[in-house]
């Protein structure tokens, strides 16, 4: 049973085959950390899940980071509240995002922590549009697709976390924004709430026709987030002197073959059509980008311009079946797990 002294934890309990599965985690209550010289103790509030953590979940090369070791608890961003500190620069009761991962409390060294306001209305939205997901799609956008008024902007996924902020921001910017996403109930959602000019549903035939009949003058942009069957539907598509920024690969991320076509022909496309295509990493990009950013996204969505749906979830020991179901594109918007209030 928990206690005010235990720290509950969920630990990766073995490298999942295929989809994760409940049963690849282990929940435990174990003893509460403390902070030592130089270090704050953090009480983690929200925790964030996404798509990349399922590759750091492996034990290979295949991600760019380290694998998540086992018998610990995955990494992953936090909303904390500081509990106890030896850093002069965070005080008792400040709300700071972490890097707090898959458990109740944390310690830190103050390296990874920034603070935030502390009358923040909504600071699970440092999760998602306002932070690292929301600087995801606009840098990836504005710096690799520089989308221009009147362009064609494909963009999948158009529901989830960084879709649905990349399409409303080339909205913003004077596109023409076509999304695909998995089922009506999304496309509708992307259309009538989110602003998208058309949504198509990648689970219905003929993906490929309807593309082409939703975007007649050719994509001009298309932000990878998906790959699979939703890029072999919009690589024909590509205009000359398109643009694809690579965020990410969902649909391959639990194993599954890319079924997108013959590589070399993929390949000779991009030389035949001057396509610009480059995988980014949204870390490398916060000495040089982040301020700029959170101008510009707290303005939009301050006045309204920007719309953020949030997927949470109540209860650290629900986190594995939510991720989960993100990754199966259960969730609309920012997957978030609700650990514990203020």
């Amino acid at each position: 049973m928990a206690t005010d002294m235990a720290n509950r934890r969920v630990l990766l309990a073995k490298r999942p085959h295929g989809a994760p599965r409940p049963d690849d985690f282990t929940v435990l209550d174990q003893e509460r950390p403390w902070a030592g010289e130089g270090e704050v103790l953090l009480r983690n509030l929200f925790l964030s899940l996404d798509p990349y953590m399922r590759g750091r979940m492996d034990d290979g090369d295949g991600s760019y980071a380290a694998p998540y070791a086992l018998g610990e608890p995955p990494g992953g961003g936090t909303v904390a509240e500081v509990i106890s500190s030896d850093i002069d620069a965070f005080r008792s009761g400040d709300l700071v995002v972490a890097n707090g991962g898959w458990q109740e409390y944390a310690v830190s060294n103050g390296s990874d922590l920034y603070a935030l306001p502390q009358d923040m209305a909504h600071p699970s939205l440092a999760l998602g549009i306002l932070g690292m997901t929301g600087f995801a799609a606009w840098y990836g956008l504005t710096a690799i697709g520089a989308p221009k008024s009147g362009e064609t902007l494909v963009v999948g996924a158009a529901t989830g976390a960084v879709g649905a902020a990349v399409g409303q921001i080339g909205k913003i910017l004077g596109c023409r924004v076509v999304g695909i996403a998995g089922g009506q109930r999304k496309c509708r959602h992307a259309v009538e709430v989110l602003g998208f000019g058309a949504c198509l549903d990648h689970r219905a035939p003929r993906l490929s026709e309807r593309l082409a009949e939703a975007a007649p003058s050719g994509v001009d942009v298309y932000f990878e987030n998906v790959g699979g069957a939703v890029r072999a539907a919009v690589w024909p598509l590509l205009n000359v002197g398109a643009r694809v920024p690579v965020c990410g690969l969902v649909s391959g991320y639990n194993g599954d073959l890319d079924a997108d076509g013959n590589s070399h022909d993929l390949m000779m496309s991009l030389i035949v059509k001057r396509v610009r295509m480059e995988g980014f990493m949204v870390g490398d990009h916060y000495g040089t980008g982040f301020e700029t950013f959170s101008q510009q996204m707290s303005g939009w969505v301050g006045a309204g311009r920007i719309h953020a749906d949030e997927d949470i979830v109540d209860g650290l020991e629900n986190a594995p079946e939510a991720f989960g179901g993100m990754l199966e594109g259960r969730n609309l918007g920012k997957t978030l797990v609700r650990i514990g209030n203020r």
